[in-house]
């Protein structure tokens, strides 16, 4: 099928692209970007004019909660969600039960998300160490034979120095990330808001910075001492932030991630009055200065790649008391939302920089081929709209997951097609599969 994608402004910065301009795309590659191009006679051609047409949108962190816990969310769901949120690629966490820890499981999940060209590709994480428990080495070449990605406890933090330096060790061998969830569990004991004003004014345990902090340091020397490449999941303090800098001027293999909560939400959103459980995160959600360094350092490169760590859950599992319900919000829907809302169409962000950090470096991290708008290039593409205005609301997700934190919000901008290998996955807002 040959399709044309007409007058859109293509910012794609690896091809040094920032224009308005027409996209020919035959076979999920391109074949000729500009005007005037020559067309063949069997020809779809959508016009996007006043839109933005993007390199398409991976996010790494993303919980689909199948197989075991599927009233939260199933791997289709979750893939529609992310076409939603104009996704072309996510890659699910190990933290199903049973968990992601062997390649029958890694092929149960690819084997289910059955990609097809129009379909939300779906790359898998396989777990760290056996059912996430930090004892025991997973089978991990098992699982890179069988199509893992990276590798990751996440929602746990691998406590054992040793066994963290294993882990490191093999996943070198693979030439594989290793993602951590850094949670120092001695430290953080049963804390659920963050540790300072925000427990004092609720009454609820804390959750100090130090917790994952601590972690973070020890993650990254022996990231130093492996030569593995160590992603720091979603971080969420200005120390933090230093903490990586640091490492990265030192020569140390080390990338990092934010999500959106932590970026646009703060301690200070958790009112007393409600104690609203879809603000229960983990980690938690720091201080107003945390957040805007986080901001800061986004935008400035520090931080390599937005990630949402969408994390659906059944109604009835957050109208529990704040102490009780679990931890986590959904993402993929509203990210791109918000990273226009606040930082895009401010004038904070440019929008070479939001390609960079939600398609560019996480496409990288995970070694899944870059989609480009040059000749021959993998066409996966997310459209946006920079002036479609919208409200976040319960009803207009696709996800099973309506626990998000920014339900009521006014957005600005909004995926409206999203194509991967060049068939759409969302058309006209509309999820296609």
């Amino acid at each position: 099928m040959a399709l044309l994608l007409k007058g859109a402004h293509v910012v794609d910065p690896r091809a040094s692209v920032d224009e308005v301009c027409d996209v020919l795309v035959r076979d999920g590659r391109v074949v000729a970007c500009g005007t005037n191009l020559e067309l063949p006679e069997k020809l779809v051609v959508k016009d996007l004019s006043g839109k933005y047409l993007l390199p398409g949108m991976a996010d790494v962190h993303v919980h689909f909660r199948d197989p075991g816990l599927e009233h939260k969310e199933d791997i289709l769901s979750g893939m529609r969600a992310a076409a939603k949120g104009g996704y072309t690629a996510v890659a699910p966490m190990a933290n199903t039960k049973p968990a992601i820890d062997s390649g029958s499981m890694i092929s149960y999940e690819l084997e289910k998300a059955a990609w097809e060209p129009g379909r939300t590709r779906v790359c898998p994480v396989g777990a760290c160490t056996m059912g996430l428990k930090g004892e025991v080495l997973a089978e991990m070449g098992d699982m890179v034979a069988a199509g893992a990605v990276a590798f990751s406890d996440d929602g746990h933090g691998i406590q054992n120095g040793g066994m963290m330096r294993r882990v490191m060790d093999y996943a070198k061998m693979f030439n594989k990330p290793v993602m951590s969830h850094c949670q120092m569990e001695d430290i953080v004991g049963h804390g659920v808001v963050n540790e300072g004003a925000a427990s004092t004014r609720l009454g609820l345990a804390g959750w100090p910075a130090a917790g994952e902090e601590t972690q973070i340091e020890r993650d990254i020397e022996l990231a130093r001492l492996t030569g593995c490449h160590l992603h720091i999941q979603h971080l969420t303090t200005a120390r933090a932030v230093e903490i990586v800098a640091r490492a990265k001027e030192e020569g140390v293999p080390v990338t990092c991630e934010v999500t959106p909560h932590h970026l646009f939400l703060c301690e200070d959103d958790i009112d007393a009055r409600t104690y609203d459980t879809n603000l229960k995160m983990n980690p938690p959600l720091r201080t107003h200065d945390d957040m805007m360094a986080l901001r800061d350092a986004l935008c400035e490169g520090l931080i390599d790649m937005v990630s949402t760590d969408h994390a659906p859950h059944a109604a009835h599992e957050k109208a529990l008391e704040f102490n009780l319900a679990p931890f986590g919000t959904t993402g993929l829907e509203t990210a791109l939302g918000l990273l226009m809302t606040h930082l895009v169409l401010p004038g904070k962000m440019s929008w070479q920089r939001l390609v960079q950090v939600t398609s560019i470096a996480p496409r990288e991290l995970i070694g899944l081929e870059q989609a480009s708008i040059s000749e021959g290039g993998l066409a996966d593409y997310t459209v946006v709209d920079p002036d479609v205005c919208w409200d976040v609301r319960v009803d207009d997700f696709a996800s099973k997951g309506k626990n998000s934190a920014f339900i009521g919000q006014k957005l600005t901008g909004r995926a409206t097609d999203v194509y991967t290998a060049g068939y759409a996955s969302l058309e006209d807002g509309v999820v296609t599969f």
